[in-house]
């Protein structure tokens, strides 16, 4: 374990990362002592940085959700992060690609929540009830603990889960009139279908996945409120961009197209 005094500190050089740019070292190798608690609490005083300047959490990234990106990172469990008001993008934003680090982009599916909802003992039935609609999502993955090999879970978990941005689509979904696990999607980027997948690769059911996430938040004394945005997780690989890379996620289900553009 970490002092609290040197969590502060880490927590303070990933906020500059955030206002001025730039990425620091793996802290798994920095620091071989930090452990997931850790990391967590990092992260929570990241969060806490911007909400002293003004900034409001809006919902909720679940990231490592299939098995494979699990073993990557060293963990069992998924990760999670929580997301401020000004990673939320409009639609068809064009974004300088210079803003970011070292961007790659994915796509999902977003719960909007209409009712507080906190765990534990919560399951995929209390997530049905308490969601309002389901929307299409690209999100960006971004870095300020640089991604280099040793990589862990406890590094991207600091770094709120590699969060950098989120474009939500405009054509809402009730769960009630669709499959969520047989929604299909594609990763076009400049007209190629890059990848192709189903919501199902998200832990069998991206339901399981907001409600593993209501359950992990009630460690930490956190619930979603009305209005919440969560990122269930990626049902595909994300890919790098770069400038001038135009990006659409085009979904089935009545879900339609998303797009993004990087200048």
């Amino acid at each position: 374990m970490l002092t609290a005094e040197l969590r502060q500190s880490i927590a303070a050089r990933i906020s500059r990362c955030f206002a001025e740019g730039g990425q620091i070292p793996l802290l798994s190798t920095e620091y071989p002592e930090l452990e997931m608690e850790d990391a967590y609490r990092i992260q929570e005083q990241v969060v806490a940085a911007f909400k002293a300047q003004g900034r409001r959490v809006k919902g909720y990234k679940i990231g490592l959700t299939s098995k494979a990106m699990q073993e990557m990172a060293g963990t069992t469990e998924p990760d999670y992060s929580a997301m401020l008001d000004h990673m939320f993008l409009p639609e068809a934003s064009r974004t300088p690609r210079a803003s970011w680090q070292t961007p790659l982009v994915e796509i999902e599916l977003a719960f909007v929540m209409k009712q507080r909802l906190a765990g534990p003992g919560i399951n995929v039935a209390d997530v049905i009830r308490a969601t309002e609609c389901v929307l299409p999502a690209i999100e960006i993955v971004d870095f300020r603990v640089a991604m280099t090999p040793g990589m862990t879970v406890r590094d991207t978990i600091a770094d709120l889960a590699a969060v950098g941005g989120v474009v939500l689509g405009g054509n809402p979904r009730k769960l009630t009139d669709i499959d969520v696990r047989a929604v299909r999607g594609d990763l076009l980027i400049n007209g190629e279908v890059r990848e192709s997948g189903a919501a199902d690769a998200v832990l069998g059911n991206p339901l399981t996945a907001v409600a593993w996430l209501a359950n992990k938040l009630s460690e930490f004394d956190v619930a979603f409120e009305p209005g919440d945005v969560i990122l269930s997780g990626s049902f595909l690989r994300a890919l790098p961009v770069q400038a001038g890379d135009e990006i659409i996620a085009r979904f089935d289900s009545g879900f339609g197209d998303v797009h993004l553009a990087f200048d």
